[in-house]
């Protein structure tokens, strides 16, 4: 989980940097961390963008393993996540 978690964030200034859809990022990032919100619920909303079964089984693995975590890492989670989006680096978009 930590693995996929850190390849994951560090595609994020990538993602931002391609001009490619901080909105879209930002909605994703704030849909995962939202304990509201169901893995099946997760993947439905963003179904049109998992190619295959092994990739929703990946987003599924993915989102419970944040709904597994103390409220005190997602809120760490969020701060870093604004850290990101400030940075230098997705500043210009």
């Amino acid at each position: 989980m930590k693995l996929v978690t850190i390849l994951m964030l560090t595609a994020l200034p990538l993602y931002c940097y391609a001009g490619s859809g901080c909105e879209l990022m930002d909605t994703v990032m704030n849909k995962i961390v939202d304990r509201n919100i169901s893995a099946a619920e997760f993947v439905d909303a963003f179904q049109k963008y998992i190619p295959g079964e092994e990739t929703k089984k990946a987003i599924i693995f993915l989102k419970e393993g944040f709904l597994h975590q103390s409220d005190e890492i997602l809120d760490k989670f969020k701060e870093m996540q604004e850290a990101i989006y400030n940075s230098f680096w997705c500043a210009r978009y």
